[in-house]
């Protein structure tokens, strides 16, 4: 060895390459605060512009609206500050911003009499529940890395909840649905969670085997695939979990088990060969069911010829007024409460909820409400790579990879860019269980922020 080399101290790594430095900790709440705010803020004035343009005044119950929900959100912030006060500062105000115009959106369209029974209470009911586990988890979660602790059972829970419709009647052609009486609830929603803790934890554990071993095919070396030993329980969950959804036609949240088994896979082994095979399977798949299922069938038929019933006189059916709907509100929109997509139907509430926002809002607010999807995603995804344990980062992924599948699906099946599927839009659609779940999802991903922003314990001086 060189005298210089020995006599050279060794390189320290700099704390910040290792971990960016975290902002001092009430400045971080205090952005949160302030945008959480904000976001109650623009929420009841949307609530009262919907009154202001439909009656003419502003609606008796504003101020208990906007009460309400600012508590809900104070009482997030609340549980943010006190146990991840590191976590990242945007995840609760968006969230609370896509919830609250998610409410004044189903409360424009209850004023719409052939729409049926108002839904707005109920969704706030579902929201307030939402926001309430939203604190559970936040507060009870110490460390998300004791998930990875029971990811069979949740696997076992989760193929429960997936197949449980199946013994109960269809509702729009789809058995997603469990209904007892005036009860309903989406199990799948819930089940989308539970598969992508068992799927961060299983590919976490056998990432090195996932990449490394196996034979390659056609002699490509990225298209390397594991051996069946390793590969073959995963596989078989998710042949099973998708079997299920096709018996129950819910071919959406089946795109979304696919859709995310194929982004962890890739996220853990690095082999692009991956996102190859899945899109590959994936086309195949859908060819195969839309041919063979009549109700997927009708649905890839009215993405192919959206204007089909009005040239045969029969009027236009709900994908075209949809489209009617996002023209008619052009750059700026007709204004809130001011639209006509009632024409819709029976789903406006829900699967085609976006379209509302599209004409009332204009392409300028349509764009700024998908740029707030984007940065719930993006921040997502940071936290999960910012993170050192690969649980933690196939988990975050996971999450923020079920956000943006339902927002692409959803937005992609309302402007005809791709064949429309059942599935709410997180936040904005009406729908129980799936705003539900987007608040567990939210929660999680503020402990995994936590976690990925909290700066490194200095290491202690040795006493001489």
């Amino acid at each position: 060895m060189s005298a210089t080399s020995a006599d050279a101290p060794p390189p320290e790594a700099p704390p910040a390459a290792a971990r960016p430095a975290a902002p001092p900790r009430s400045h971080r709440r205090g952005v949160e605060l302030s945008l959480t705010v904000a976001a109650v803020l623009v929420s009841v004035y949307g609530y009262a512009e919907v009154g202001l343009a439909t009656r003419g005044a502003v609606p008796g119950d504003a101020a208990g609206y906007g009460a309400g929900l600012a508590l809900l959100a104070v009482l997030a912030h609340l549980a943010v500050r006190a146990r991840a006060p590191y976590a990242d500062p945007l995840l609760l105000p968006i969230a609370v911003l896509l919830n609250g115009f998610g409410l004044v959106l189903i409360y424009r369209l209850d004023l719409e009499p052939s729409l049926g029974p108002r839904a707005a209470p109920t969704q706030l009911v579902w929201s307030t529940l939402g926001i309430t586990l939203f604190v559970l988890v936040v507060l009870a979660l110490d460390d998300h890395r004791v998930l990875a602790r029971y990811s069979y059972v949740g696997m076992t829970a989760a193929l429960a909840l997936t197949a449980a419709p199946i013994f109960f009647p269809a509702v729009n052609g789809a058995k997603i649905w469990i209904r007892a009486g005036g009860f309903s609830i989406q199990p799948g929603e819930f089940a989308k969670v539970l598969l992508a803790v068992f799927f961060a934890a299983y590919l976490s554990a056998n990432r090195a085997a996932l990449a490394y071993t196996g034979r390659q095919v056609f002699g490509l070396r990225r298209l390397q695939l594991p051996t069946g030993r390793v590969l073959g329980p995963v596989l078989a969950i998710w042949l099973l979990s998708v079997g299920l959804l096709v018996l129950e036609r819910d071919l959406g949240t089946s795109l979304l088990f696919f859709g995310l088994f194929v982004v962890l896979l890739y996220v853990a082994t690095g082999r692009t060969g991956w996102v190859a095979v899945g899109l590959l399977l994936s086309a195949a798949g859908a060819v195969a069911v839309g041919s063979l299922e009549p109700h997927v069938h009708s649905r890839v038929e009215d993405w192919l010829h959206p204007f089909a019933s009005i040239h045969a006189g029969l009027g236009p059916g709900q994908l075209a007024q949809s489209l009617f709907a996002f023209g008619n509100g052009a750059v700026l929109g007709t204004g809130l409460g001011q639209g006509h997509s009632a024409l819709i139907g029976f789903a406006t509430k829900s699967d085609f909820i976006l379209a509302t926002a599209g004409e009332e809002l204009g392409l300028a607010g349509l764009g700024a409400l998908l740029a707030l999807y984007a940065l719930l995603v993006a921040r997502g995804m940071r936290a999960g790579l910012a993170l050192r344990d690969p649980f933690g980062r196939l988990l975050a992924v996971g999450l923020a990879t079920i956000l943006a599948l339902q927002v692409f699906v959803i937005t992609g099946g309302v402007t005809d860019l791709i064949p429309l599927t059942g599935m709410a839009m997180p936040f904005l659609a009406q729908g129980g269980s799936s705003v539900v779940t987007n608040w567990i999802i939210v929660a999680l991903l503020i402990r995994v922020s936590d976690s990925a922003r909290r700066p490194s314990p200095e290491p202690q001086e040795e006493s001489p």
